[in-house]
């Protein structure tokens, strides 16, 4: 009787071992579908032990230049307890990567499209850095052909698996692209203009940071709200409201609205054809997705800038400033007084803002 209660004892111990190394080999390989299959453990189910309370993220493109500095930073993010990254390639090895890191959130890998569905499945939050970078001598709208399906590809993915989840897009040219994904959500009938957020924090960052040098302040001390677009001119920076309050001399005015504008081409040819500006934008879309985590989890006050569905203009796009609360966008913020040099960037903004939402549209509906 001893004998036998010391072998059940041992088989329990066995079978629990087996269990737990199921769980761990169940979010580091997904991909091998057989194995999910054999498991008892589903893919919903399985969760690593001490996995921390928080909400569940995906990234689209997580293999990327951008995907793979902005998945570290998303494991990094206390706020987040299931981080799902999806790519068409590579993603097993940077789902195994990170997956070593002692921090509170379960990261599981998806490859393929025909895993594009359990990437999506019960998530709080959508990022989405998925396609190709730009390469010297080339313009946003260059990568439109491109991008665009890839876009109108994932979001028809959200809009099946997840169609209550923030969606953060940051897939260039975002002028067009958020466009498309309002379209794509429309025809499926979950559009929710509230949760679909253009990310144009990188050109918020840069201005902070190129105002800050101006200043001699610290960049973290410096707010300058952007506002229209996030390619070229439709980027303007409103330099009469920066925080703290500054006035800039009209040839400083002219060199920071200069730069600002031209940042992403700065890094582009800095590169030299390896790449464009991955790191700061990885950073930045952290910022605001950790944004959009705090009002998710109902924190006040919460302000960042980004390309949603407005009125503040005629156009149906704009970037302004947002509050982010539970539903994403939940008040959309007016212009506030402009000085003469800004009235007229924004004329330009807009009639440049108009052509590129025009061509999202169209894409959609050709």
């Amino acid at each position: 009787m001893f004998y036998e209660t010391l072998a059940i004892a041992g088989r329990k111990k066995e079978t629990e071992a087996n269990q737990r190394i199921a769980r761990i080999a169940a979010h580091l390989q997904l991909s091998n579908l057989q194995m999910e299959e054999s498991s008892a453990l589903r893919r919903a189910e399985c969760r690593a032990k001490g996995g921390s309370p928080g909400f569940k993220v995906a990234i689209l493109g997580a293999a990327g230049g951008i995907g793979q500095p902005l998945a570290m930073l998303m494991k990094m993010n206390p706020l987040v307890s299931v981080l799902h990254l999806y790519d068409v390639v590579n993603s097993p090895g940077v789902t195994a990567d990170l997956s070593h890191m002692d921090t509170g959130a379960v990261v599981r890998g998806f490859l393929g499209q025909q895993q594009l569905e359990s990437a999506l499945t019960g998530m709080d939050l959508v990022i989405i850095p998925a396609g190709v970078p730009r390469k010297p001598g080339m313009t946003r709208d260059d990568l439109f052909n491109i991008n665009a399906g890839i876009v109108k590809t994932l979001c028809e993915g959200v809009a099946k698996s997840c169609p209550n989840a923030i969606v953060n897009l940051i897939s260039n040219p975002v002028n067009s692209t958020v466009p498309i994904a309002a379209e794509v959500f429309k025809k499926a009938g979950t559009y929710d203009p509230k949760r679909l957020l253009g990310v144009t924090t990188l050109d918020v960052v840069r201005a902070n940071t190129f105002v800050a040098e101006v200043l001699g302040l610290d960049p973290r001390e410096v707010n300058v709200p952007v506002v229209g677009g996030h390619a070229g001119v439709t980027i303007l920076p409103l330099l009469s409201q920066v925080k703290p309050p500054s006035s800039f001399t009209p040839e400083e005015t002219e060199y920071l609205t200069n730069r600002i504008q031209n940042g992403g081409t700065e890094v582009v040819e800095a590169k030299a054809g390896a790449g464009s500006a991955t790191l700061s934008m990885a950073y930045a879309a952290v910022k605001f997705a950790d944004a959009c985590l705090r009002g998710l989890r109902g924190d006040a006050g919460i302000v960042e800038c980004a390309f949603v569905a407005s009125q503040v203009t005629e156009l149906p796009f704009f970037a302004t400033e947002v509050r982010l609360g539970r539903t994403g966008a939940e008040e959309v913020f007016q212009l506030g007084p402009l000085n003469e040099y800004e009235r007229f960037g924004l004329e330009k903004a807009k009639k440049e803002l108009a052509g590129s939402i025009q061509k999202g549209v169209a894409f959609i509906n050709k």
